[in-house]
């Protein structure tokens, strides 16, 4: 399959009314969202490219589901749902489980700017957060991503899972706790 430029907008004509079409309105909010999906889905994933695959595959079904927008209360979570579930599904993948790809940070050379053990002191501590983030329960990981990368709300990510917004800050305070044990 052809990948185009990756900040390729699609462009959908506003209806006749002025106001903008619920594809319009798709397209502008996952365009708005995209690097703090992906972001996120790093986190999930392990790698870049995995992530920017995943939220490619989020945003087809997203647009495949564009019918059903008027149903959607929130769109920025159900968004970030779906691309969690994508991320879910490629993690669970036979294929994705067998090739694990080369990082290529792992063979760039560091920027003069920056001395090589303060690279290599940054990109350890970022790979000892991922670990750490990858080792909470996948609830746990899932309300802290949405949280913190999502910039959701307690009552949004619990609106999303549908679960009570108590539920949702326990498993953050359980995700924090967990988190602090680990990196501190």
């Amino acid at each position: 399959m052809a990948r185009h430029d990756e900040r390729a907008a699609i462009r959908v004509l506003p209806e006749a009314n002025g106001q903008p079409a619920p594809a319009e309105l798709l397209v502008r909010t996952f365009n708005d969202l995209r690097d703090e999906l992906i972001s996120t889905l790093v986190f999930v994933l392990g790698n870049p490219e995995d992530a920017k695959d995943a939220a490619q595959d989020s945003f087809v079904k997203c647009w495949n589901a564009r019918d059903q927008l008027h149903q959607v209360l929130n769109l920025r979570a159900w968004i970030f749902r779906v691309a969690f579930n994508t991320a879910k599904d490629m993690q669970r993948s036979a294929w994705h489980r067998r090739v694990k790809p080369l990082k290529a940070e792992q063979y760039t050379m560091a920027t003069r700017e920056a001395a090589p053990t303060a690279v290599a002191e940054k990109r350890e501590a970022m790979d000892r957060l991922r670990r750490a983030i990858r080792d909470l329960r996948s609830e746990e990981q899932e309300v802290f991503l949405l949280r913190q990368n999502g910039d959701l709300t307690y009552e949004e990510i619990a609106q999303m899972r549908g679960v009570p917004v108590g539920t949702v800050k326990t498993q953050m305070r359980a995700a924090l706790e967990k988190l602090r044990k680990i990196l501190v």
